[in-house]
C-alpha cells in the first residue's frame, strides 16, 4: 500500500515535539536570569518598552501565520506575512537601536548591561533568519517558482530553524515582555503616547499592506500544491 500524505506530517509532528520542549526549556532557564535585570535610565527603559510592545502584538499574528502556513500557497498565510511585516521591522528597528548604542559604548546602555550570553549569541541567528524567512516568502508570493524552486526550499528551511531559534526566544522572555508592556500603565513614563502611538502605526501599516496586496493575483497561490 503506498504511504499516505499525512504520514509524513504525523512524523515530522511527532519528532518536533520533543524539540520543541527542549528548546523551550533553554528559554525558560535563560528567562529566569533576565527576568531579574533592572533598567536604570529612562532612555534604556523607553526602548525597552518599546521593544516589548512590538513582541507582544507580534505574538498572536506570527502564531496565526504559522498555523496558516501549513499548506504552500495559502493566501491568508501570504497576507498575514505582509501584515507582520511593519510591526517585524518596528522591533528589529528597536532591538537595532539596542544593539547600536550598546556596542558603540553609550553609557547609559553599557549600563544596563548585555543580554545573557545564549541571546546574544542567538539574537543575531534571529534576526538573520526572520528576514530570510521573510525576504522568500515575499519572492513566491511576488514571483512564485519564475526563478526556481529552491525559493520554497530556503523558505521552509529558513521556517524551521527560526520556529525553534524563536520558541528559546519567547520563552526566555516570557516573564519580562509583558511586564515591560505593560509597564506604561502603571507609571505612565514619559513618551508611553509615543511608543503607543508607534505600534499601532506599524499595524495599521500592516494593514494597509495587506489591502495593497489583495488585488495581487499571485503566481504562486495558482501552482498546485506542493510539499
Amino acid at each position: 500500500m503506498r504511504a499516505t500524505g499525512a504520514e509524513p506530517s504525523l512524523y515530522s509532528v511527532i519528532f518536533l515535539i520533543p524539540v520543541v520542549v527542549l528548546v523551550g526549556v533553554i528559554g525558560y532557564w535563560a528567562s529566569r536570569r533576565s527576568t531579574s535585570r533592572s533598567i536604570g535610565d529612562p532612555g534604556v527603559e523607553a526602548n525597552a518598552r518599546l521593544t516589548s510592545y512590538a513582541a507582544m502584538v507580534l505574538l498572536l499574528p506570527l502564531a496565526a501565520d504559522v498555523v496558516t502556513g501549513a499548506r504552500p500557497g495559502l493566501q491568508a498565510h501570504a497576507l498575514l506575512g505582509f501584515f507582520l511585516v511593519p510591526p517585524v521591522l518596528l522591533k528589529l528597528g528597536s532591538v537595532g537601536y539596542r544593539f547600536a548604542r550598546y556596542y558603540s559604548r553609550d553609557p547609559r546602555y553599557r549600563a544596563g548591561g548585555p543580554p545573557d550570553l545564549a541571546m546574544r549569541l542567538l539574537g543575531p541567528v534571529l534576526v538573520l533568519l526572520t528576514v530570510t524567512l521573510f525576504a522568500t516568502g515575499i519572492e513566491l508570493w511576488l514571483f512564485g517558482f519564475a526563478f526556481g524552486n529552491e525559493w520554497l526550499i530556503w523558505h521552509k528551511a529558513s521556517f524551521v530553524l527560526w520556529f525553534l531559534a524563536m520558541t528559546v526566544h519567547v520563552a526566555a522572555y516570557a516573564r519580562r515582555a509583558p511586564a515591560l508592556a505593560l509597564a506604561d500603565s502603571r507609571d505612565r513614563r514619559n513618551g508611553a503616547f509615543e511608543r503607543r502611538s508607534l505600534v499601532v502605526g506599524s499595524l495599521l501599516f500592516g494593514v494597509a499592506l495587506v489591502v495593497t496586496m489583495l488585488p495581487f493575483s499571485s503566481p504562486f497561490t495558482l501552482l498546485p500544491d506542493v510539499g
